[in-house]
């Protein structure tokens, strides 16, 4: 548990900085701008290793992860019907498109709907504290994006039909690929049979 707190950690406090406009503004001013997105990649990329390794280690040691609760079949069902428009919203977070328009921040919607379906499908503490964690962190930094400005990845730029089929089709892909074999070569959990 405690590699992946201190993954959950580091991205998360990384992920800090940006919410605070002058916290992020004097870190600029004092190394630049260049350094604070590499610093900030690098201590983002750290921070994910950290998570994705520990909760693996922790699905693979049942006595150290118990279950919480027992989520009912349906839940997961419900799971992978939510995973499909937060792969789309993935998606759109990196595509000029008017889903994008329309999500406003895609990605953080991508990643509270991602974290709320794997809520519902997982009971063991690992998950609950990873993706509970994820889904404050998303709902957190949604409400600090009021008193801020942050356009997200593509800034101002807006897109139209051929956006938002690029989104659907992209995202309805990158679902399938998770589904059929993404999941188990990243996670190593088959999502299907």
């Amino acid at each position: 548990m405690i590699l992946m707190v201190v993954g959950l950690v580091l991205f998360f406090t990384i992920h800090l900085v940006p919410a605070n406009a002058e916290l992020r503004r004097g870190v600029v001013t004092r190394y630049g701008e260049n350094a604070y997105k590499i610093g900030f990649s690098i201590i983002s990329l750290v921070g994910l290793v950290l998570i994705v390794l520990g909760y693996h280690k922790l699905q693979l040691m049942p006595g150290k992860n118990p279950d919480l609760w027992s989520p009912p079949t349906a839940m997961r069902h419900i799971a992978f019907l939510l995973m499909l428009p937060a792969m789309i919203l993935l998606v759109a977070a990196y595509v000029p498109s008017r889903i994008r328009t329309a999500a406003k921040h895609p990605m953080l919607a991508a990643v509270k709907i991602w974290a709320l379906a794997h809520l519902l499908a997982n009971g063991d503490m690992a998950s609950i504290v990873l993706f509970g964690s994820f889904l404050i962190w998303a709902v957190y930094d949604r409400i600090s994006l009021k008193h801020r400005v942050a356009l997200g990845p593509l800034g101002a730029k807006t897109g139209g039909l051929a956006g938002d089929l690029i989104v659907l089709g992209v995202g309805t892909g990158l679902y399938l690929l998770m589904l059929k074999w993404g999941h188990s070569l990243l996670i190593g959990m088959p999502l299907l049979p």
